[in-house]
C-alpha cells in the first residue's frame, strides 16, 4: 500500500490539507522513509542539506510531508516549520544506541514547543532490519515516552528500506488525524 492508498483512506473533504513535520537526528532514516511513502526508488539517498517536501494531490486532497535536516547546524531552523503542523513524526534509528541520548533531548524540547502543543506525535524506531536494532519498547522506555500526557502519540518499529512497519505507522497517522481534520 502505498502513499495514494493511505491518502483515499486519509480524506474526508475536498481540498483538505495535512502538514505532516517530519523530524529527527542525521543519518536516523528520514528522507528514506518519505521516498518509500511516495513509492519512489530508496536505494541511492544521499542526505538532506535542507529539506525535502513531497506534496501529493488524490482526489482533492494534499497531504504535505516536509522532511527537514536533521544535522547539529540545521536543527535550531526546525522551528521555523512548526506553524500549521498536524501531525509529527519523529524518525529515530534503533541502530545508533550512542546517539539515543541526544535524539531523546531533541524530541523532548520538541514536546515542549509551543507551536506543536497537542500535536499528535508518531515515533519511527526505523532501521529494525539491522541486527543491533533496538526495540521499539526498549526506545519508548528509555525516552520516556510513557509521562506525554498532552496529545496522543505512538511508536512503531519500522525499516523504512525494506518498507516493514511503515504502513502500520501510518495507518496510525490516517486514524488519529483525519478526526481533527473534518
Amino acid at each position: 500500500m502505498g502513499l495514494l492508498s493511505i491518502l483515499r483512506k486519509l480524506k474526508s473533504s475536498p481540498d483538505q490539507e495535512v502538514r505532516i513535520l517530519l523530524l529527527g537526528l542525521d543519518n536516523a532514516g528520514k528522507t528514506t522513509l518519505l521516498k518509500q511513502l511516495a513509492s519512489e526508488d530508496v536505494s541511492h539517498i544521499t542526505p538532506t542539506q535542507g529539506f525535502n517536501i513531497k506534496s501529493v494531490q488524490s482526489q482533492g486532497f494534499k497531504l504535505n510531508v516536509w522532511d527537514i535536516g536533521g544535522q547539529r547546524k540545521i536543527r535550531p531552523y526546525w522551528r521555523n516549520y512548526f506553524e500549521n503542523t498536524d501531525v509529527l513524526i519523529y524518525v529515530i534509528d534503533s541502530a545508533d544506541r550512542k546517539r539515543f541520548e541526544e535524539t531523546g533531548q531533541e524530541l523532548a524540547e520538541l514536546l515542549e514547543e509551543e507551536k506543536l502543543s497537542g500535536v499528535p506525535v508518531l515515533v519511527f524506531a526505523n532501521k529494525q532490519d539491522l541486527m543491533t536494532a533496538a526495540p521499539a519498547a526498549e526506545i519508548a522506555e528509555g525516552l520516556n515516552l510513557h509521562i506525554i500526557r498532552d496529545r496522543i502519540w505512538q511508536i512503531q518499529a519500522c525499516s523504512a528500506v525494506t518498507s516493514e512497519g511503515v504502513q502500520d505507522g501510518m495507518m496510525w497517522v490516517c486514524k488519529n488525524i483525519a478526526p481533527k481534520k473534518k
